[in-house]
């Protein structure tokens, strides 16, 4: 089975990075998940970049606020596909500083990246990809997506009232 590795500059990602958690836990995929700071811990920054892979990670999903380097980072080291996460953080520039540090990447290193705060996206995208190569997640998703339309007809049918 395919692993997600969810990764992020501090504990007070938590918050945000949970939604990536839960979602991927809904679809019944396996996750691991750390703390790498991209510039507290650079050391295991590249030690994670360059052997997740060899732990059967599939996708990584990397959440940072501030400068945000550790998407981009992962991805420089990693042949995996990287989703980041920008997050809104208490030092953060309303989320702008996060957003373009993740979403500028040069060419030749691609990181995915989502809404301020969109963890639960991320979660998502990695299921899909996963769901690429795995019927068991693909089925899954679907479901999940019929349940995101059954829930708008049904909301439809309440404001028609």
């Amino acid at each position: 089975m395919a692993k997600v590795g969810i990764i992020m500059g501090s504990t007070s990602d938590l918050p945000v990075m949970q939604e990536a958690i839960d979602i991927l836990r809904g679809f019944d995929i396996e996750i691991e998940v750390d703390i790498v700071s991209a510039h507290r811990t650079p050391e295991k920054l590249f030690d994670y970049g360059k052997n997740a892979h060899t732990r059967g990670i599939s996708v990584i999903i990397a959440g940072a606020g501030g400068a945000a380097h550790l998407p981009g980072m992962v991805a420089s080291l990693s042949p995996l596909p990287v989703i980041g996460v920008p997050v809104k953080s208490r030092n953060s520039i309303d989320g702008w500083d996060s957003i373009l540090s993740i979403l500028q990447m040069p060419s030749g290193v691609p990181v995915a990246t989502v809404a301020l705060d969109g963890a639960k996206n991320a979660g998502i995208l990695a299921a899909q990809i996963i769901g690429t190569s795995d019927t068991c997640v693909l089925d899954k998703i679907l479901v999940y997506k019929e349940g995101l339309k059954q829930k708008v007809i049904e909301s439809s049918k309440e404001i028609l009232k």
